[in-house]
């Protein structure tokens, strides 16, 4: 493979590694209507098919509050779908070194 291939099949692999992280909003502790427009504005703005609302711990039901405002009311005229759900856990270590479970949420919505 010539050097110049070689550098084109890079970057395509790191815009395709940038795209997929694109369309991932994570939730935390920002205003709720900030998770919102995020979800909006990938379908709308950015022409994403697929959108991933990521969260954890405490924040999955607003996870599940986030998707369902930005479907219902402002995508309305725009056919989302929840493509999947999935849920974990992961081990990791608090403040004070102890190992403790935090369930995770993954909802993909997909512009029909």
């Amino acid at each position: 493979m010539t050097t110049e291939k070689k550098m084109t099949t890079e970057h395509s692999n790191t815009e395709r590694e940038r795209n997929d992280k694109d369309n991932v909003i994570f939730i935390g502790s920002k205003p709720f209507m900030n998770y919102v427009t995020g979800v909006v504005m990938q379908f709308t703005t950015k022409g994403c098919k697929e959108v991933i609302v990521k969260a954890r711990g405490k924040f999955i039901s607003r996870a599940v509050d986030v998707v369902e405002v930005a479907r219902k009311k402002f995508l309305k005229e725009i056919n989302i779908t929840i493509k999947g759900i999935e849920i974990d856990s992961e081990e990791f270590e608090n403040k004070e070194e102890k190992k403790v479970n935090v369930s995770t949420i993954e909802i993909t919505l997909e512009k029909e």
